[in-house]
């Protein structure tokens, strides 16, 4: 059966005096929810010089780990996913339209992670972050909706560029202020052994891959890695909001998929 050990934390670094970053989990309560649901990981980063980043953030933490509690027992998490990230927008967006806020603009980013078996399933909207670290290597599964970032893919600027630009911080895409978003989704099969990392920038723009796979691979418990990760980030500037959620896979549940349904496979 699937077993993780899981730790979060989240600073409001040296400058901010509020959080707009916000965290959220679904954790089974029994062997039959850890196989018909699994567990759910989420952060979000409310976007910062917008009038209600904090309400977005934690408005779209509340939607994505209900629905995900309220999903149909066994639904595809790669379909699931991706279509309550949008749930969240558009419940983010619907804020936005409320009489108490109404001509306030609000937008978040989130990342989130589901996993379930020997499967993880990332979706996300945003510059937050997914790692994973393995046999001592950090490797970044997730791709900043940020206009530095496309700007590399066309061959614009380099990736040694990106920490110097104005624009690192642009989103091109994030949820609320649009009707409809769309998220990029992938899914990968964990193992034994391997640590999740989700992010916001605060802590993965001062912090290289190798550090954050040194910290993640501490055999030490997964709030005080958590911890650790967030302090060194602020550590180095502090200018942002940090916050971290570390999964450390401890055993997984090798299943085969047959017909869209998965089934145990032989010992």
């Amino acid at each position: 059966m699937l077993d993780v050990q899981f730790g979060e934390a989240s600073d409001f670094g040296k400058v901010r005096r509020n959080n707009e970053d916000a965290l959220g989990s679904f954790i089974p309560s029994s062997r039959q929810l850890a196989r018909s649901h699994g567990f759910l990981f989420v952060v979000a980063d409310g976007v910062g010089g917008l009038d209600l980043g904090e309400v977005a953030s934690a408005k779209a933490i509340s939607v994505i780990t209900e629905h995900f509690a309220k999903a149909q027992s066994g639904s595809m998490l790669i379909g699931l996913l991706p279509k309550i990230v949008q749930q969240a927008n558009s419940a983010v967006y619907d804020c936005t339209l409320a009489p108490e806020y109404r001509g306030r603009k609000m937008a978040t980013t989130v990342v989130a992670c589901a996993l379930r078996y020997d499967q993880a399933v990332i979706s996300h909207v945003g510059d937050s972050r997914c790692y994973l670290v393995r046999d001592g290597k950090a490797r970044q599964l997730t791709q900043d909706h940020t206009l530095v970032n496309e700007q590399r893919k066309m061959g614009l600027i380099s990736a040694g560029e990106i920490p110097a630009s104005d624009a690192r911080h642009v989103l091109i895409r994030s949820l609320g202020p649009e009707m409809f978003v769309s998220p990029d989704t992938n899914a990968l099969t964990i193992q034994p052994g391997d640590v999740l990392v989700l992010c916001t920038d605060g802590l993965h723009d001062e912090m290289s891959e190798e550090e954050i796979a040194t910290i993640a691979s501490q055999k030490k418990d997964a709030a005080q890695i958590a911890r650790e990760l967030v302090a060194r980030a602020v550590e180095i500037d502090g200018g942002d909001n940090t916050t971290a959620q570390v999964i450390r896979v401890r055993a997984v549940e090798q299943v085969g998929m047959y017909r869209g349904r998965p089934y145990r496979l032989p010992a």
